[in-house]
This record gives structure tokens, C-alpha cells and sequence, in this order.
């Protein structure tokens, strides 16, 4: 991700947490709230990155305002010593929390409890202030994430599509090359490692994307950057299998220029199949070649094997993402444009 996408992202966290911060304040102010600040801290700790994120942590954080509610009156009113009271109404709450993952509504709960130690007021007025304070809080936090770049997002991570296709097909046309017994131009190591980082990066901003619409396909573009990291390892273990030959059998031409027709097909919307079929007939050929007359060449017609079930297993990746897609998923696959 360059700098000034990540300044930008971080711009508009800190516009949100802003906005959302000072409205729920004010709106808490025009209500006649108590405590009316805290409004404004509430909507700061649910305004998170992502949608979905914001709307789950709201739902926990009316769940377990009920159990602080309740956990206050009974704690409060029975224990004497305050310090003793919130160390143990604290204590529970993220017992309980934690046991159910709830661990971030723990913040706005201990300061809603604090509330109740401080007025002992568990009167169905203070009761309903202090639940319109986290309403306030949430729904504004909700509100200001749906403000979300989805049309921008979706061209970014189709722009890292043709990428990855790219970056791959570069790395085939350096294995052809080697395998044709031509010298490589490029590091593959570094190339295939920057690539990996890269991928890394993409299914990060895969996962925002889909957290951040409530489509029912976005898992697409997950899934389909996890695919090409596979590939990616894939190569690492071919290209580590290439450097182990010392001197190039004939057959090695026919394995190159397999790969060189493969790397027209790497793109997203080819289908493997007829590759796997132009593959399993270059098993049957090599099966028919004369055996090897020594043993270095026995150890690199082995190699060269060891290339062909990895170029396998490089378009089983593929098959398998095309046939795990569900019908939504597939539109994607035969319509998408770059």
C-alpha cells in the first residue's frame, strides 16, 4: 500500500472518530443527558475500520450494557467498600467478556459502571440515560462507516488482480528461459518474495473490503488472492527444483515450452482444465522417452518430474478456487472487468 493511501485512510479514521465523537456529545447535550462526554467516548472506541466490525461490536456492546446494568445494582448496593465493589463488578465483567470474545466492550462498561458507583442511582431515569448515552455513542459510529469508497476499493483490488497475473506470468518466463538453458534476467528469489509480501497485503485489503459491504459475494477477492499466495509458494518450490539441475536433458525444452503456453492462461477468467489435459499428455510423453543412460541424467529427468507435478499442483490451485465458487461467485469470475 503506497504512503499516501495509508495517510489517506488514516485521514478518514480520524475525520470519523472526530465527527462521531462531537455529534454524540452534542446530541447527548440536546438530550439533557448526565455524563454527556461519555457519548462522545463511546462513539470513539466502537468507530473501527470496518462495517461489519462496527455493527457486531455495537450488538455486544447493548449485550453486555444489560449484564453491567445489572451487575452494578447487585454489586453496589451490597458492598460497602467502593474500591472493593468496582474491583469485583470489573473483575466479572471481563470474565465475561473475555469467555464470549467480547473483550472490547470492556472499556465503555467499566465507565457505565463507574457512572452507577458514583450517583448509586439505579432509578429507571438514570437506567435509561445512561443506556441513551451508549445508543448515541453506536449509532453514530454505525452511521459515520457507512461512508465507505466502494466503488474505488473494488477497482484497486481488480487493479492487484492484473498484477499478481502479471508478476506471475514474468516468473514462468524466467523458469522457460532457464529451463531452454538461456540465462535469468532477474532475481527470481527476490521477485517470487516480493510477490508473497505483496499478497499479503492484498488479502489484508481483500478482508476490509469485505467487512466493509454488506454484498453477499465479496469473499471472492479473499479468496482468490489466497489461491495465487499458493501459487506463489508453488513457484518457490519449482524454481528450487530448476536450480538443482546442472546440465539441461532435451527433455527440458518440452517442459519449457509447456510453461511458456501455460503463462498465456494464468490470468483470472482461463479455466485450468485444458491446461491439466495438455499436461497429463506431457506425463504420458515422458513416459515413452528412452531411460537415461547415467546417473546425473537419471537425477535430472527426476527433477524435471518433480517440475511437472509442481506445475500440476500450480493449476490444481486454480481448478479448486473455480470449483469452491458458489453461483454469485462465478458471475464474478466470467463478468468481471479489469
Amino acid at each position: 500500500m503506497g504512503e499516501k493511501k495509508k495517510f489517506k485512510k488514516r485521514l478518514m479514521k480520524a475525520v470519523k472518530i472526530a465527527l462521531g465523537s462531537s455529534a454524540a456529545i452534542f446530541l447527548a447535550k440536546m438530550l439533557h443527558l448526565e455524563y454527556e462526554i461519555s457519548a462522545g467516548t463511546i462513539a470513539l472506541l466502537t468507530i473501527v475500520t470496518t462495517k461489519w466490525e462496527t455493527v457486531k461490536l455495537s450488538l455486544y456492546r447493548l449485550i453486555t450494557l444489560v449484564i453491567a446494568i445489572v451487575l452494578s445494582g447487585i454489586l453496589f448496593w451490597h458492598i460497602s467498600n467502593e474500591w472493593a465493589a468496582y474491583g469485583i463488578f470489573v473483575f466479572i465483567l471481563v470474565m465475561i467478556s473475555d469467555t464470549f470474545g467480547w473483550g472490547a466492550t470492556i472499556s465503555v462498561n467499566s465507565v457505565i459502571g463507574a457512572h452507577f458507583l458514583t450517583r448509586m442511582d439505579f432509578s429507571r431515569q438514570f437506567i435509561m440515560n445512561e443506556v441513551m448515552l451508549v445508543v448515541i455513542g453506536i449509532t453514530l459510529a454505525v452511521i459515520l462507516n457507512l461512508f465507505y469508497d466502494y466503488e474505488t476499493s473494488k477497482k484497486e483490488l481488480i487493479s492487484y488482480m492484473r498484477t499478481t497475473e502479471n508478476r506471475l506470468q514474468m516468473l514462468l518466463g524466467e523458469m522457460a528461459a532457464y529451463l531452454s538453458n538461456k540465462d535469468m534476467q532477474r532475481d527470481v528469489w527476490a521477485d517470487i518474495r516480493e510477490l508473497e509480501e505483496e499478497l499479503k497485503q492484498f488479502i489484508i485489503e481483500a478482508c476490509e473490503y469485505q467487512d466493509n459491504t454488506f454484498a453477499s459475494h465479496p469473499g471472492y477477492y479473499i479468496d482468490y488472492f489466497e489461491m495465487r499466495k499458493q501459487q506463489c509458494t508453488i513457484l518457490h518450490n519449482l524454481h528450487y527444483e530448476v536450480k538443482k539441475i546442472r546440465n539441461m536433458p532435451a527433455q527440458a525444452n518440452i517442459i519449457a515450452e509447456y510453461v511458456l503456453y501455460m503463462m498465456d492462461y494464468v490470468i483470472e477468467k482461463n479455466p485450468p482444465e485444458p491446461q491439466l489435459e495438455r499436461l497429463g499428455q506431457i506425463f504420458e510423453d515422458m513416459k515413452k522417452q528412452p531411460l537415461p543412460k547415467c546417473r546425473e541424467e537419471f537425477e535430472s529427468r527426476a527433477i524435471l518430474y518433480h517440475i511437472l507435478m509442481d506445475l500440476e499442483e500450480f493449476l490444481i490451485c486454480k481448478k479448486r478456487f473455480v470449483e469452491g465458487l458458489n453461483e454469485k461467485q462465478k458471475g464474478i469470475y466470467w463478468n468481471e472487468k479489469s
